[in-house]
């Protein structure tokens, strides 16, 4: 079990890495749940973030959804966070 986890998580990486959109999403679910992955609320919405960008209304959702339980310093950090991942793309 904790193979294909790592399994999915890895896979989600890479597509993410593509700037494909559901592999955005489905990391922001992964760390917003702790879906194979220690919850990181601040990383999840950095990956919600990215696929909103993309077009993701259900990210869009999620985000707003992290946000609301978030400081604004942890939103901040998330935001710097997206930032700095795209200027690696």
């Amino acid at each position: 079990m904790a193979r294909m986890q790592l399994d999915t998580f890895e896979k989600s990486e890479l597509a993410a890495e593509g700037g494909k959109c559901d592999a955005l999403y489905n990391l922001g679910l992964m760390y917003s749940t702790g879906r194979g992955v220690d919850v990181d609320l601040v990383t999840a919405h950095k990956w919600f973030n990215l696929a909103a960008m993309k077009g993701s209304n259900a990210a869009r959702s999620c985000r707003a959804e992290l946000a609301a339980e978030m400081s604004p310093a942890e939103i901040a950090e998330a935001q710097r966070q997206a930032r700095e991942w795209l200027a690696h793309q």
